[in-house]
């Protein structure tokens, strides 16, 4: 049998140190909620692979989709010759999105590539150059993405230089201090200091900061956003690479605003963890880019196609959406129960149906506790949960469950997080 300290030493020799993994821990297999590691340890998952498998690992209609397809045909590109599972799948996200304006649909490979080509696509519609996005955000790791990300470590340290015309504005944040109101007087100021309005091409925002901390957007700041981009002609640019596909509660986080995007940016649970990515947005916005500037070589996979269809049938079939809800409120009951215990420690629990956070601190003041977030992920890790972090300070715990986890599954990692948690604190 070989071991995962084996495996960890030979990926540190095989692969650059910059792709770092969270645990020394290599998965053989894994079912819905659970992981099996090449020595045959077991773990709850909490994580999904990032928000990745809202269906659940291996799900069964999503790996026949896969296979089906696979053995037609594996790629022909879709700038080539397309096919059909292309042409439905964009149909059905046009469907889904927000609001009654006519929609269109391009696909790509990775949330990355989604966020540039609304870049490109902003850019071409309005004739303009300017970019705007909030602190605390991650918009990807590619050169432009970097750039709109606003968290410097480890994402951009060493990277530069980042492109120009990309400005940040503060985000409302009430548990850090800055409200609604203070991070509208930012961005206004932004205008007057920075760029002028008439000058901006695209506003992007996360309707929740994802390696942020998981903080929410406050609906009157997206709809405060969605006036100030129609006053001006900017183009509203919403990243739901996280929170899309029921994750939330909704199918799109920004449902919960009221408010209809210019573009939405899709990944992650979009495909049951085959590689795709889109932006879906009002036609006549989508139709700026010229015919062949938008694309790559594995964009709109066949496979990833296949699997974003089954992907949509899962969640309409089993009813995820409002599970999401469900499992939310697990969560949520038996976190609010630790933080009564530890007032001092657990600063604030926060969540949309299953995008959920609890925020570590070291005294009734909130100062951010990184130290024991660090902690808590190593422990839980080895003791069968799987946990992962994030937030600006790195005091984040963020639980992004299947939306398919039994709930015997939430029980059982609950009580290790808390086990966990008492032994540390």
């Amino acid at each position: 049998m070989t071991t995962n300290t084996e495996w960890q030493t030979r990926k540190e020799n095989a692969i650059a140190r910059g792709q770092g993994n969270l645990a020394p821990i290599y998965i053989e297999r894994a079912l819905n909620a659970e992981l099996w590691d090449v020595e045959g340890n077991r773990y709850i998952d909490f994580a999904a692979g990032i928000a990745v498998t809202n269906t659940g690992h291996s799900n069964p209609k999503v790996n026949q989709a896969v296979i089906d397809q696979v053995e037609k045909f594996s790629h022909t590109c879709v700038l080539v010759t397309p096919y059909d599972s292309a042409v439905r799948l964009a149909e059905k996200l046009n469907e889904l999105a927000p609001g009654d304006s006519p929609k269109k649909t391009t696909f790509v490979t990775t949330g990355a590539e989604a966020v540039e080509n609304c870049v490109k696509i902003a850019r071409a519609h309005t004739g303009r150059r300017g970019l705007i996005a909030f602190n605390g955000a991650y918009h990807g790791r590619t050169n432009m993405t970097m750039a709109l990300t606003g968290k410097v470590a480890p994402y951009k340290s060493k990277f530069g230089p980042f492109p120009a015309e990309i400005y940040h504005s503060a985000y409302p944040n009430e548990f850090h201090g800055v409200s609604v109101e203070e991070a509208l007087k930012d961005l206004e100021m932004t205008f007057k200091v920075d760029i002028a309005p008439e000058d901006v091409a695209a506003i992007i925002i996360e309707p929740i900061q994802g390696e942020g901390g998981f903080y929410i957007t406050p609906v009157e700041f997206m709809q405060a956003l969605r006036k100030i981009c129609d006053e001006h002609g900017i183009v509203l640019i919403v990243d739901e690479i996280q929170t899309g596909f029921g994750r939330t509660g909704k199918f799109f986080c920004s449902e919960y605003s009221g408010i209809e995007p210019d573009m939405i940016t899709t990944a992650k649970g979009m495909a049951g963890g085959f590689p795709l990515a889109g932006v879906v947005g009002k036609a006549e916005i989508m139709d700026a880019a010229l015919p062949g500037g938008l694309g790559g070589t594995y964009a709109g996979s066949p496979v990833g196609c296949a699997a974003a269809l089954a992907v949509l049938e899962v969640i309409e079939e089993e009813g995820l959406v409002d599970r999401a809800n469900v499992i939310g409120d697990l969560f949520i009951n038996s976190l609010t129960q630790l933080q009564n215990k530890h007032p001092n420690r657990i600063g604030e629990i926060r969540n949309r149906g299953a995008m959920i956070a609890m925020e570590l601190v070291k005294n009734e003041n909130n100062e951010p506790d990184a130290e024991l977030c660090k902690a808590l992920v190593d422990m839980a890790n080895k003791n069968g949960l799987l946990l992962i972090s994030c937030g600006l300070y790195g005091n984040v715990i963020r639980f992004l469950p299947a939306l398919t986890i039994p709930e015997e599954i939430v029980a059982e990692g609950l009580a290790i997080l808390a086990e966990c948690f008492e032994e540390l604190v």
